[in-house]
């Protein structure tokens, strides 16, 4: 009995100091449901965080660079003349390739989220375990939307420090086009959760991976045209009038610089507006007789400054994070219910 007790004893102490071992090395690693999906999908994630230290360190080359082409014409009280041999190409490029980022996430990291574990049946034997499937599902959607925001508010980030010495020239990006306005700012973010979002629900759905990245693609790229038409509706149309004729020097409004045009009209005596089209007769003095019949005195023209880019490229990023948190709740009550 005494041989026993003694056994048990010992037994005991070293449990609770292997443990306690175990809990001091641990320290700040990953535990749990959070070690489990970092493991599954370390080396995705592993590949967006290196990817992501690459572009940042590439974009902080490239802006120095530009700093020092710059500072030969008085920067930042840049000197007429600087755009005649500024290399817009690697900022351009960037651009371009930032727009990927989205449809790369949505189709490669969120389509196989779910869907691998479905096909391979992963997901029976984890509803099997005391781990809720509602655990589960929050976890995964969470750890993977944690990498992709550290990952895109980086890029972003950069990208944003980057551009912003030559932001208010149209010469080097134009901020009202695709490839400005949404490679900075909140939208990388924003965009990237969504397509995620969408990419996981559509892998649950459809319950097989490559189906799932096929039709993923096709939602990221409906969602970018989507966006890209509705895009400036979120801006605060300006006026503004003239009174001095439409022909001749000097009568166009003078806009904000790289302000986006969005429309221009004739305005007539009574305050109306026509169609600028409307009186191309095809010669000056068939013109003049139209413009004449119609009693124009001068232009209309509805524009967009750029001092409104931040405002509605965070109103635009809430609307696409409302949209994304609703396809997260979707995900979440489905796979509650039916996910296996």
């Amino acid at each position: 009995m005494s041989t026993m007790t003694n056994t048990g004893t010992t037994g005991s102490t070293s449990s609770d100091s292997a443990r306690g071992e175990a809990g001091r090395g641990r320290g700040l690693r990953l535990g749990g449901m959070n070690w489990l999906v970092w493991r599954q999908h370390r080396a995705a994630y592993w590949t967006l965080l290196a990817a992501a230290a690459i572009a940042v360190a590439v974009m902080v080359y490239q802006r120095q660079q530009m700093i020092t082409y710059l500072q030969g014409y008085d920067y930042p009280h840049l000197k007429d003349g600087w755009e005649n041999k500024f290399d817009h190409a690697p900022l351009n490029s960037t651009a371009q390739l930032l727009q990927l980022v989205p449809i790369l996430i949505g189709v490669f990291l969120g389509a196989p989220l779910l869907a691998g574990d479905l096909e391979s049946g992963t997901a029976k034997l984890v509803s099997a375990q005391s781990v809720s499937r509602v655990r589960w599902i929050t976890t995964k959607l969470g750890v993977t939307a944690l990498v992709v925001v550290v990952c895109t508010t980086a890029v972003s980030a950069a990208f944003t420090w980057w551009w912003s010495p030559v932001k208010s020239s149209s010469y080097a990006l134009s901020w009202y086009d695709d490839a400005g306005f949404d490679s900075s700012g909140p939208m990388p973010g924003a965009l990237s959760l969504l397509t995620l979002v969408g990419g996981v629900a559509i892998g649950m759905l459809l319950r097989r991976t490559l189906l799932s990245m096929v039709v993923t693609l096709g939602f990221a790229v409906a969602l970018r045209l989507v966006w890209s038409h509705f895009r400036m509706s979120l801006g605060n149309v300006l006026t503004v009038t003239t009174h001095n004729g439409v022909t001749g020097e000097n009568v166009f409004p003078n806009l904000p610089d790289s302000a986006h045009l969005v429309d221009q009209s004739y305005l007539t005596a009574a305050g109306d507006t026509i169609g600028w089209g409307s009186c191309n007769q095809g010669t000056e003095k068939a013109m003049n007789v139209c413009l004449e019949k119609a009693q124009v005195v001068g232009w209309s023209v509805d524009y967009i400054p750029m001092s409104q880019m931040s405002s509605m490229q965070w109103l635009g990023a809430s609307i696409l994070l409302a949209l994304a948190a609703g396809g997260a709740a979707f995900v979440i009550l489905w796979g509650r219910k039916r996910l296996v």
